[in-house]
Order: C-alpha cells, then sequence, then structure tokens
C-alpha cells in the first residue's frame, strides 16, 4: 500500500520500570503502523534507558512482531534505571548528555517511552534538558498515571486479582477463615478497590482511606452476629495504613518541611552575613518507615485473629499480577494506543502522552502530567458503590457518606 505522509521518519522505542501485561501489543501497534502506515523506521532499544546510554538498539521490522500480541513481558526488555542517576562502573552518575547523543546519532526525531510514572519524569527531563522530542504511552497495573482514565495492564492484573479472590472464598468458607489478599498497587488503590468488589471482598483497605483497625473488627463480627458468617475476605492494597500510621506520616512530613525551612533560612542568613541557626547533625524525624517490618497484611491477619478469636490467614499475589498472557482488553486498549501513536508521530506531535479519555485516544501534553499521581477521590463512583452493598473500607459506616 501506498505510504502516507510523515513528518516523523525514524523513532526509538523502549519500556521503562516494571514489566506489565501489554507492553508487548503496543511495541506491536506502533510498529505495525508506523511502518505499514508512513514508512517510519523503528528500533528497539533494549532494558530501558539503560540500554540508550549503552547504545544497545536493534531495528524492528515484520518478522520481530510475529507472535508478540498475546505474549507477557517485554520483548526488549526493561529496567528501572534513571539518565539523570544511573550506576555506571559503580559511581552513581548523571548520563542525560549521553542519553542524549545517543538519541541523535541514531536519527531518532522521537524518542517513545513506554512505562508508568517514572517514565514519564525520564522522558520529560530528557526533553527538557537536552531537547529530545519524546512521546510516552501509560503502562502500568497500578492505573495511577495522571491525564489518562485508564493505563494498560489494569485490566489484566484486575482478573487475576480477582480470579484470585475468587478462589480463596472456597477456602475461607470450608474452614471459617479470615484471609487478608495482599494486592499491588503502591500508593494508589485502584487495584484493589476494583478487585475487591469484583470478587466480593467484605473489607477492602486502600492509601487514600486510613483504616480502623477496630471499625474492621467490628465489621466482620457483625457479619458473625447477623448472617452466621464466620469466614471473610480481606483486599488491602500494599500502600493502605491505619489512621495511627498516617498521623504518623503527616507529623514526620511536618517536621522534614520545619526542617527545611529551618535551613533554608539558614543558608540566607548566612548569605547575608548572619549567624546561622544550629542543626543537628543527625535526621530530624527518626523514619521508622524504613526499618525491616513485618508486612502489612501478616501484621492485620494476627491483629484481627486475636480481636475476633477467628483463624486468620494470608495470601500475597506479588508479581503473579503483572505476569502473563495479556487480557482481551489490554490488547485492544495497546494496539489503539499504538496506532494513536504512529498517527500522532505523523503528524509531528510530540512530548505528549498517548491517553484514553471518555474512550478516545488523545495526545496530552507531558508536563500535565509528570509528577502528578492518579489516586482514587473519595467521592469516585467505586467507592459509593462498595459502601452500597456493605463493604467495610476500613472506617465506621456512615464515615464516607
Amino acid at each position: 500500500m501506498a505510504k502516507r505522509p510523515s513528518k516523523t521518519r525514524c523513532i526509538g522505542i523502549l519500556t521503562s520500570g516494571g514489566d506489565c501485561p501489554g507492553l508487548n501489543a503496543a511495541i506491536r501497534g506502533i510498529t505495525k503502523a508506523g511502518i505499514q502506515v508512513y514508512g517510519m523506521d523503528v528500533v528497539g532499544i533494549r532494558d530501558g534507558f539503560r540500554g540508550l546510554v549503552e547504545n544497545r538498539m536493534l531495528p524492528l521490522d515484520y518478522k520481530d512482531l510475529s507472535g508478540v500480541l498475546t505474549l507477557g513481558g517485554t520483548i526488549l526488555g526493561t529496567s528501572r534505571d534513571k539518565p539523570k542517576k544511573m550506576l555506571m562502573g559503580g559511581r552513581v552518575m548523571d548520563m542525560t548528555a549521553t542519553a542524549v547523543e545517543n538519541a541523535r546519532n541514531a536519527g531518532f526525531d522521537c524518542l517513545v517511552c513506554l512505562g508508568g510514572g517514572g517514565t514519564q519524569k525520564n522522558a520529560f527531563h530528557l526533553h527538557k534538558a537536552g531537547g529530545l522530542n519524546v512521546m510516552t504511552l501509560p503502562k502500568t497495573i497500578d492505573n495511577d498515571v495522571a491525564g489518562t482514565d485508564v493505563t494498560f495492564g489494569f485490566d489484566t492484573a484486575l482478573t487475576i486479582a480477582a480470579e484470585a479472590i475468587d478462589r480463596l472464598h472456597t477456602t475461607a468458607t470450608s474452614h471459617d477463615r479470615i484471609i487478608v489478599v495482599e494486592l499491588m498497587g503502591h500508593n494508589s488503590g485502584w487495584l484493589a478497590l476494583g478487585a475487591g468488589i469484583a470478587g466480593g471482598a467484605d473489607v477492602i483497605l486502600i492509601p487514600e482511606i486510613p483504616y480502623d483497625l477496630l471499625a474492621v473488627r467490628e465489621c466482620l463480627l457483625e457479619r458473625q452476629r447477623r448472617f452466621g458468617r464466620k469466614f471473610s475476605i480481606i483486599v488491602v492494597a500494599e500502600g493502605a495504613v491505619s489512621r495511627e500510621e498516617a498521623d504518623r506520616k503527616l507529623d514526620a512530613s511536618r517536621k522534614k518541611d520545619l526542617a527545611r525551612a529551618a535551613r533554608e533560612a539558614g543558608a540566607e542568613a548566612g548569605a547575608n552575613g548572619e549567624a546561622a541557626a544550629d542543626e543537628p547533625n543527625g535526621p530530624v524525624a527518626f523514619d521508622e518507615y524504613k526499618l525491616v517490618q513485618e508486612s502489612l497484611a501478616s501484621r492485620l491477619a494476627r491483629q484481627l485473629q486475636e480481636l475476633t478469636r477467628t483463624e486468620a490467614r494470608v495470601t500475597s499475589l506479588g508479581h503473579v499480577q503483572r505476569g502473563g498472557v495479556p487480557t482481551a482488553a489490554d490488547r485492544l486498549l495497546c494496539t489503539r494506543l499504538g496506532v494513536k501513536a504512529a498517527d500522532l508521530l505523523a503528524a509531528g506531535v510530540y512530548n505528549v502522552l498517548v491517553a484514553v479519555q471518555n474512550n478516545e485516544c488523545v495526545a496530552v501534553p507531558l508536563e500535565e502530567v509528570v509528577g502528578v499521581k492518579k489516586t482514587v477521590p473519595v467521592d469516585h463512583p467505586w467507592i459509593s458503590t462498595a459502601l452500597k452493598v456493605g463493604t467495610c473500607l476500613g472506617v465506621a459506616p456512615g464515615t464516607l457518606g
């Protein structure tokens, strides 16, 4: 077929951060549309930004895309390395200039980066610091990238988590146990909330709503009193915190802010020839969260077993949530995003996130999404849905409206 005009002749593609279902489908969508429709040269970059710095690249064509649509992981490999802070020869170095130079020497009109929040930051840094044209696609099972309604990989992880909860119901009911299921999500509760609702969890704990342990206990005991149910499924996001922990973190954050303000005031005073205030040599606030601790799910199970006198068990899905074959929904989403990326590249649109808004693929300026995390609003429809079917969200009934 005749190739359509394109302002972009050559692109590089890399995948960065954790692996995620759908990465290969997205690579396929961009590459196939870029080559077939617009005649672009497409170059794959191995192992994320490290591969760019180390100049490890390979041309991509149709034969490289055979069979990858349903393949999990990423055919390009990935890493969590940042161009600005990369470990090289035992030292942490700023490799921004090298990354930009390698991209230019390779003839890239644009560098396409598939990743989550950190990838958006790193790509935007290469644009701001080195003038490199970049484009990003939103990848993460956490669904926490701003500017897009959904990220690819989320639907697959949601499906895996919901299926696991379904299976755990049989053991919970057979043995009259409390089962605490820990899911990923960092500091966003989308995955735990969605999977918890889909799996019929009795309690769902997410980072956006600090939980009250006594409210959770009361929910479990009420299930026993009213319905005779001695078993319960509790879904907890890995970043969930109790009210007490949330208060301590807030206090520690305030102390750090005060210390920072004092240091800045001291520096300013020194610059004006005044005596700077004495500062402690050590850290201002002791950060207990850096210690090796009992896992959240394990602690919850232990506490609730003591409070309810009901046997409790823990299941942590871990990396199972982001492995394996992507769902049909994720494959469709990735293909749509990939083709839209090729269309935008052909039109010379750069430095944007290719996002989904109101079921349309759109370009969102990167500067609007970098450093912004999409968390679950307490007035989100999923919250009200959970409450109306009797799910406990870790607070007393009526607290959330």
